[in-house]
């Protein structure tokens, strides 16, 4: 048997079980596929280490792989400790050679203990998922910062993070947002988000949504899927919203939109998808209804104000699988799904594999551009980056080209009538 690389995952007896998963996934993902098959063939990641915190999933084991692929050395860390597939793990360990440090439910020191396994490789790229590894090497490794290239971010939160940073001066090298370019935001976040939310929600508790009321905090783009899907299962959909352009934009959709303190008097089922901080807060949870059910679709765990809830309860007592109810004074409950954390996750298996088909395949066009032997990435300065609109297109003109769809060219008349400024009524 050959020696596995560095490694922790939960149970390397999974990899068989993980292998199949991971390959019945790549069936659904022929762009990233293509960019695999290529990428073998020219090598363009020689030489390069890449250090990745993004969730443990099928999906992410097929970008991680091609990364390995187009000459890589990869490691790869769990960037949230419910989202982690011990058997994904396990056959990226013993069944492709990559090192992993990733177990579901690990506990915070241990979670940090394998950013830091990671960032012990002195990454030369870094691609992360809510910029925990990104800040872990800001904060207490600055002196690695100077052998990063660049990096990559795939969540709005982690983008919001990072943009805080290069506003305070304190971004160290280049990190493209591949979560704000259409393939990303536009698929993954509202199609990806939308089902996959619910998923977790109806797997976690069984609930038929149709006739409910669900409030969905954040009308972004994960909101936008969210609530687009929770009424297409028949519920009534509030919204709210502390962004005047987003709440005109959901009234306008058809949705109720009103502030929080009214919506927690009327919703059975409340998901966040904002980003912040606090969205749900005591005073909202002490006017919900017997048997709310509150689920969180942000990357981090803060959306609901759970010390505040912890403190208010009387009792926590699990009810499902990835559902604690907290009973409050008077015997009224509400349930939490997923410790709060990732409910699409936490109770489910994230996004399809068609949905991140388009995101990694991103992520692997990037950064083949950001390590291209003309230096793209010392020429970007310590910013964050949108990523190159050619890159984008490509992408989903290989995943037109996968569904057998096909667009309309520009004839050369069009092309000329459209650059030009001299022709009128």
């Amino acid at each position: 048997m050959p020696e596995l690389p560095p490694h922790d995952v939960a149970d390397l007896g999974l990899a068989q079980q993980g292998t199949t998963r991971i390959e019945w996934a790549d069936r659904f993902m022929p762009v990233l596929s293509a960019i695999r098959e290529r990428f073998a063939a020219e090598q363009p990641l020689a030489g390069q280490r890449i250090a990745a915190c993004l969730h443990v999933t099928t999906e992410t084991a097929n970008l991680a792989r091609t990364l390995a692929a187009g000459g890589a050395e990869v490691t790869l860390v769990a960037s949230n400790p419910l989202s982690t597939q011990d058997d994904t793990a396990a056959a990226l360990v013993a069944a492709y050679g990559l090192s992993v440090y990733a177990v579901r439910g690990i506990d915070n020191e241990g979670y940090y203990r394998h950013i830091d396994a990671a960032l012990d490789q002195w990454p030369t790229i870094t691609m992360d998922d809510g910029c925990d590894l990104v800040n872990r090497l800001h904060l207490d490794r600055p002196d690695q910062a100077e052998t990063v290239l660049a990096g990559t971010e795939e969540t709005t939160t982690g983008v919001l993070r990072l943009r805080a940073m290069e506003r305070a001066g304190a971004l160290r090298y280049p990190v493209v947002a591949v979560n704000d370019t259409p393939t990303k935001h536009l698929f993954d976040n509202r199609f990806g988000t939308g089902q996959s939310t619910l998923d977790g929600i109806i797997r976690a508790t069984n609930v038929l949504i149709a006739g409910k009321t669900v409030v969905v905090a954040g009308y972004g783009y994960c909101g936008r899927g969210i609530a687009s899907r929770a009424r297409g299962h028949g519920a009534d959909v509030v919204v709210t919203e502390v962004d005047a352009i987003r709440g005109l934009e959901a009234a306008m959709e058809g949705y109720r939109v009103m502030p929080m303190p009214e919506a927690a008097t009327v919703g059975d089922v409340f998901v966040t998808a904002t980003g912040s901080t606090s969205v749900i807060r005591g005073p909202h949870i002490e006017a919900m209804r017997d048997g709310a059910i509150l689920a969180n679709a942000g990357h981090f765990d803060v959306e609901i104000d759970l010390a505040a809830l912890e403190e208010m309860a009387v009792e926590r007592r699990p009810v499902r699988p990835g559902a604690e109810e907290y009973v409050l004074p008077g015997g009224r409950g509400v349930i939490v799904l997923a410790q709060g954390r990732l409910v699409n996750l936490g109770a489910a298996e994230g996004h399809p594999a068609a949905v991140m088909d388009m995101s990694f395949a991103d992520q692997a066009r990037v950064v083949e551009w950001l390590t291209a032997p003309e230096g793209a990435a010392g020429a970007l300065g310590n910013r964050v980056l949108d990523v190159p609109v050619e890159l984008d297109a490509d992408v989903a003109r290989l995943k037109l080209a996968s569904m057998a769809v096909e667009i309309d060219t520009l004839t050369a008349g069009q092309i000329a009538y459209l650059s030009s400024y001299d022709q009128g009524t």
